[in-house]
């Protein structure tokens, strides 16, 4: 059974800075692209950034690029997001998720197939 579990979500001040964690298992982890998205308030789950599999290429957002980096850690079966200089409108339930797909584009939902249960950041002004 696959799992997906997120961390390190939280109240944080504009400016700051947070490190989300995405523990995987039941899957074969360093073969899966790995995508973090976000839901806001209101609004539509979004793409935030990916990471495939070997050579790790990455992926994001324009929203987030330059503030926010993605990593894998293979050994650890972990997805990580570091994300600097938060801004209020990066406020949202951050979902970790999964794909073995080749197909499709990285920044599309439909291209997912497992998710997590999310984690919640906040950041105040």
């Amino acid at each position: 059974q696959v799992q997906l579990v997120e961390s390190g979500g939280g109240l944080v001040q504009t400016g700051g800075s947070l490190r989300l964690s995405c523990a995987a298992s039941g899957l074969t982890f360093s073969i899966y692209t790995m995508g973090w998205f976000r839901q806001a308030p209101g609004k539509e789950r979004e793409f935030v950034a990916a990471i495939s599999r070997s050579p790790s290429n990455t992926y994001y957002a324009d929203s987030v690029k330059g503030r926010f980096t993605i990593s894998r850690d293979n050994a650890k079966n972990t997805v990580y997001l570091q994300m600097n200089s938060l801004k209020p409108e990066d406020t949202a339930v951050y979902y970790c998720a999964a794909t073995m797909r080749l197909g499709g584009s990285y920044y599309s939902e439909s291209r997912y197939t497992y998710w997590g249960q999310g984690t919640h950041v906040t950041v105040s002004s």
